[in-house]
């Protein structure tokens, strides 16, 4: 007998990426940053550890949205922290998507979009990007059942972006919010933090995990206008965000030179191994990620993917019903790059 609501029994879940725990491998397989966080990090983790644990961290995590508002250009009250952007995509879903509602996500995108609507018994709608990437006028098209649209900018697995003023016209015509997921916006050309000032719909997840190197620690922030951001309180736990991670993360964004430094070295081996994998016969998509999405014209990538493995070098493959399969490679090191290469060659 199960205990559980329907639709949770026949829900598939969410699988992430590969997270090897013993032996060494090559990781490049969940878009995680090869080098390290800035030094401050360490130290206001250190000097968080000398105040000590006894009491319970402060429930809005405001030293890091007086921080992150100054380097975004907002003001505070527009901040909502996290543990992680992925609780931040579960608060917006609780907040605006109820049972038998409507979810709408980009395909091929982030799978675990759907399984968030899936949990709250939602039907998660797809729409097909276009063959150059684009998405076509009914992603911005919607009924009285459309609650929320998740739409990450730039995409994974392709790492392509849509122009901000394409995602502005979408949410115009929107009956609902707008998620911009800018997970990787720091590899990219352009971001869509300004737009959150020119409509209410739109609202803006970032992620610590990637640029900032803090995978580990689990810190995202939502930017949106402030009587969004009040209604979204209401539902995020007390003390979501731990004093350790406050810390951290409100020392790493506060050091953007380390930042930028950081994403330049990643920009440069992106464009290498794009190169390179169009050589190796790749069909690459031109990436502003921090990863590549390499499908292959003439033969099947599951074997590569397999021999990659099996030397102990990780990299994501994905299939999508209906669209194609490809390899994702996370950037790594140049060194790290060069060993999957040269197996791949």
């Amino acid at each position: 007998m199960s205990y559980f609501r329907p639709h949770i029994d026949s829900l598939a879940g969410y699988t992430p990426g590969e997270q090897p725990q013993a032996g060494k491998f090559i990781k490049l397989n969940t878009n995680e940053n090869p080098y390290p966080p800035s030094p401050n990090v360490k130290q206001a983790i250190l000097a968080v550890l000398d105040r000590g644990l006894e009491k319970y961290p402060d429930p809005m995590a405001n030293s890091f949205r007086i921080r992150a508002a100054q380097v975004l250009g907002v003001e505070p009250e527009w901040i909502l922290c996290g543990n992680g952007s992925d609780e931040i995509l579960t608060i917006l879903t609780r907040a605006f998507v109820g049972e038998g509602d409507r979810l709408r996500l980009p395909y091929p995108s982030y799978i675990l979009y759907r399984t968030l609507a899936e949990i709250q018994g939602a039907t998660s709608e797809e729409v097909r990007f276009n063959a150059d990437w684009s998405l076509p006028a009914a992603f911005g098209q919607g009924d009285g059942k459309l609650k929320l649209v998740f739409l990450p900018n730039p995409n994974s697995p392709s790492g392509t972006f849509i122009a901000p003023d394409k995602i502005l016209e979408f949410a115009r015509s929107l009956p609902c919010p707008l998620l911009v997921d800018e997970a990787y916006a720091d590899f990219a050309s352009d971001n869509c933090v300004r737009l959150v000032k020119e409509c209410d719909k739109i609202m803006v997840s970032r992620t610590l995990s990637k640029s900032y190197s803090l995978a580990g620690l689990r810190f995202g922030f939502l930017v949106a206008q402030p009587h969004i951001i009040e209604g979204l309180v209401k539902i995020k736990d007390s003390y979501n965000c731990d004093a350790l991670s406050i810390a951290a993360a409100t020392a790493a964004i506060d050091d953007q030179s380390h930042l930028v430094a950081n994403t330049a070295k990643i920009l440069a081996t992106r464009s290498r191994l794009e190169t390179k994998a169009r050589e190796l016969g790749f069909a690459p998509i031109p990436s502003q990620a921090n990863f590549v999405w390499c499908p292959h014209p003439s033969q099947p990538v599951k074997p590569l993917y397999e021999r990659l493995k099996a030397n102990r070098i990780l990299v994501r493959y994905m299939n999508y019903a209906g669209w194609g399969e490809g390899l994702r490679i996370s950037v790594g090191t140049d060194e790290q790059v060069d060993a999957c290469l040269a197996l791949l060659a």
